[in-house]
């Protein structure tokens, strides 16, 4: 399975996820992109082999896939989304890549 991960802030979150998804989805080719170098380079730290930098690599990664897509809501830096709870990052992070393993049919991908 190709698994995407794109970070649009510092990269805290995407390594968190990198990190979490290469440890569950051994088998995965992740790739991950970054909207600046500081998030690139931390999920690049976490362990994604294949990366990308840019508002346009992440543009044509969303816009051009036709793949499933799996969104952490947070509500954080004055943007908040209705109808979604405070919970703290890890727990966003660990339900993320349990809807990923059961993307996969419940395998490590």
């Amino acid at each position: 399975m190709k698994i995407l991960v794109i970070d649009g802030q510092g990269g805290g979150l995407g390594k968190q996820l990198v990190a979490a998804l290469s440890a569950q989805c051994p088998q995965a080719q992740l790739t991950a992109v970054g909207t600046n170098s500081l998030a690139t380079s931390a999920m690049r730290k976490a362990g994604a082999v294949r990366t990308a930098t840019g508002e346009n690599a992440v543009a044509a990664a969303v816009c051009q896939s036709g793949a499933k897509r799996v969104l952490i809501p947070v509500n954080h830096c004055d943007n908040y989304i209705v109808g979604v709870p405070e919970q703290p990052i890890g727990d966003l992070v660990t339900a993320a890549v349990q809807k990923v393993t059961d993307l996969c049919g419940g395998s490590s991908c």
